[in-house]
C-alpha cells in the first residue's frame, strides 16, 4: 500500500511485543485474526482515506470501540452481555491481541473485531457519528510529567474520538491514577464531551456491567484506588 501524502505520520510509544508467544497463541493469531479484522484499516494512493464499512461488517448494529483492550476480558465479556452490538478492539501489543483472541475461541462469541494496532489509525477510518460507546481503561499511565502528551487523554486523541461519535454516545474512562483523573476532567469536556457525575458514587463505584480486569486487580492489590469516569458526546 503507497503512503498517502495526507496519511498523517504518528510516532507510536509504547510495547508491541513482550513475553515469547505460546504455540496455542500463535495458533490462534495463524487461525483467527485475519477473519477478525474490521478491514483494510490505512489509507491507500487514490482516493486516500478508506472508511470501514461498518453495515457489512456487523450488519446494522450498533458498534462499541475499545481503546486498548489489554487482556480483552472486558471486551469478551461485553460482547457476551450485548450480542446485539458489535465490538470493534485497537490494541497494538500483540500479547494482548493473542490472549484475547484466545478468550474469543473459548467464549464462542462472534459480535467482535479485532484491530492490532494504533487506535489512532483506527479512528482515521471509522465513519463520522458512527460508533455508539467507547472504553478506555486503565489506559498507560505515561507517569513522568514530560511524557503527558503521549496518554491517550489528549486532543490528538479525542478530536478524533469525538468526530467518530455519535451525539449522546458514552466514552467511559477507568484509571487508578489520580494524576490521569486530573488530566481526564481537564481534557475530555474541551473535546466535546459532558462528565456525567452528580456525587462521589458517580465515579467510586464501577459500573453496573463491569468486570473486574487484571489490571484492575493489579492496582487493587497494591493499594491504588480505581475512578470509573463517564462522559457524554455532546
Amino acid at each position: 500500500m503507497t503512503q498517502h501524502p495526507d496519511r498523517p505520520r504518528r510516532n507510536f510509544y509504547g510495547r508491541l511485543k513482550g513475553k515469547t508467544l505460546k504455540k496455542s497463541q500463535k495458533t490462534y493469531l495463524d487461525e483467527d485474526l485475519a477473519r477478525l479484522s474490521p478491514g483494510p484499516v490505512g489509507w491507500d494512493e487514490n482516493p486516500g482515506r478508506i472508511p470501514l464499512d461498518l453495515e457489512g461488517l456487523f450488519g446494522g448494529r450498533p458498534v462499541w470501540l475499545e481503546v486498548g483492550f489489554g487482556g480483552g476480558e472486558h471486551m469478551v465479556h461485553q460482547a457476551a452481555l450485548n450480542p446485539d452490538v458489535g465490538i470493534i478492539g485497537a490494541e497494538p501489543y500483540i500479547n494482548g491481541v493473542a490472549m484475547l483472541l484466545g478468550k474469543i475461541r473459548r467464549a464462542g462469541v462472534e459480535n467482535l473485531a479485532v484491530h492490532p494496532g494504533d487506535a489512532r489509525d483506527l479512528m482515521d477510518v471509522l465513519p463520522d457519528n458512527s460508533i455508539s460507546r467507547a472504553f478506555l481503561l486503565y489506559p498507560d499511565p505515561w507517569p513522568k510529567a514530560r511524557h503527558h502528551r503521549r496518554r491517550f487523554v489528549t486532543q490528538e486523541h479525542l478530536v478524533p474520538l469525538a468526530r467518530v461519535l455519535k451525539p449522546g454516545a458514552i466514552f467511559r474512562v477507568a484509571t487508578d491514577i489520580p494524576d490521569y483523573v486530573r488530566q481526564t476532567l481537564e481534557e475530555v469536556p474541551r473535546a466535546g464531551f459532558e462528565w456525567l457525575a452528580e456525587r462521589p458514587s458517580d465515579w467510586r463505584a464501577p459500573w453496573g456491567d463491569w468486570i473486574s480486569t487484571r489490571y484492575e486487580q493489579k492496582a487493587l492489590r497494591e493499594g491504588r484506588v480505581p475512578h470509573y469516569l463517564t462522559f457524554r458526546r455532546n
